[in-house]
């Protein structure tokens, strides 16, 4: 449980925060008396700093008499002070406009141009991770013959996203042949969740008397669960660029840099991160020490969900733990809601 402060001790610890997170050097007492209108002394502010470093939220390094905030003060500002500040008509409209930018249409491109704007926005490194796709519900499946030996399946789901499948054929069919079976199949599948058709594609498919077109229901009935392993496997992780996080201090030393570029080959702990907030309302704030993985201590995430339908996913930054948080928050909680906007046309 965070501890209370007194007023003076907030305006202090806001005082410094600010100062670490503008010049990312520890803030001694006379630059913040002189700094910021506290109408306190200099002696009044250091007594102050060094009561909020006894209480665990200031510390200083052993080579500098100023004070950094610990993972304890941002926790403290971002749930008892900071507040949200809703961005201004114009940064919207940027955001927008960005998102809105270029002639792709698909979902996957428009979440790769949310990670890449989060990026140029926020100053830190974008992340964006697809909609998750087990409870998505099929509108439509259709059977388009490629040549004599391959057949493409494109699903369509109701939130209007589309995927496609290659299957290879023993032997072709006519096209007529494949129509006929994607009405069957549409009888027995669409209005069901993917995960419901993945695990019952067997049964859904067994009685169907269509001799014709039986070497294919074959592979339906016996492929079922590889077919749609795009079901489970759907978690690409967009990034923006890494280059503002390379200028940051934090990343200037070779160590940092290598922990940057180490950090962003890491996908699969980036989707986990990211998949376990898809479903969480409001914007999602991570601090440092919080995360769970040995990799992220030293950062912090910010992410906020989108939503199309029944599909969720994420969109958010990650970037040292001194960050504007007002700032970030603001941007990608927007954004997030943009995303979503965007993604019903």
């Amino acid at each position: 449980m965070l501890q209370d402060l007194t007023d003076r001790e907030k305006a202090v610890l806001v005082a410094v925060l600010e100062s670490y997170i503008e010049s990312a050097e520890p803030a001694g007492s006379r630059t913040i008396a002189k700094q910021y209108a506290l109408g306190v002394s200099a002696a009044t502010v250091r007594n102050t700093m060094a009561d909020l470093e006894t209480k665990g939220f200031l510390t200083h390094p052993h080579t500098s008499a100023g004070r950094v905030p610990t993972d304890l003060a941002y926790r403290y500002y971002v749930d008892e002070l900071m507040g949200l500040r809703p961005l201004s008509t114009v940064q919207q409209v940027r955001i927008e406009q960005e998102l809105s930018s270029g002639q792709a249409s698909a979902i996957e491109e428009l979440i790769s141009r949310a990670a890449s704007v989060l990026s140029l926005l926020t100053g830190e490194l974008g992340l964006a991770i697809g909609p998750t796709l087990s409870k998505a519900v099929l509108h439509r499946m259709d059977l388009v013959p490629v040549d004599t030996e391959k057949v493409l399946l494109v699903f369509t789901l109701e939130s209007g996203v589309v995927r496609t499948v290659y299957v290879d054929l023993r032997s072709g069919l006519p096209r007529q042949t494949l129509s006929a079976l994607a009405t069957v199949l549409n009888e027995r599948l669409a209005g069901s969740t993917l995960s419901d058709i993945q695990s019952t594609l067997g049964e859904r498919l067994r009685d169907i008397d269509m001799k014709e077109a039986g070497n294919l229901i074959n592979i339906f009935v016996e492929s079922g669960p590889e077919i749609f392993d795009w079901v489970a496997t759907n978690r690409e992780v967009h990034l923006g660029t890494a280059s503002s996080l390379a200028d940051q201090p934090e990343f200037t030393t070779q160590e940092g840099l290598r922990h940057l570029i180490e950090l962003t080959e890491q996908r699969e702990l980036l989707a986990s991160v990211l998949g376990q907030r898809a479903r969480e309302s409001g914007p999602q704030i991570t601090i440092g020490t919080e995360h769970e993985a040995p990799e992220l201590l030293e950062l912090t995430v910010v992410t906020a969900s989108y939503e199309i339908g029944q599909l969720h996913g994420v969109v958010g930054v990650i970037g040292p733990t001194r960050m504007p948080y007002d700032k970030v928050v603001a941007v990608v909680d927007c954004t997030s809601s943009l995303v979503s906007r965007l993604m019903q046309h």
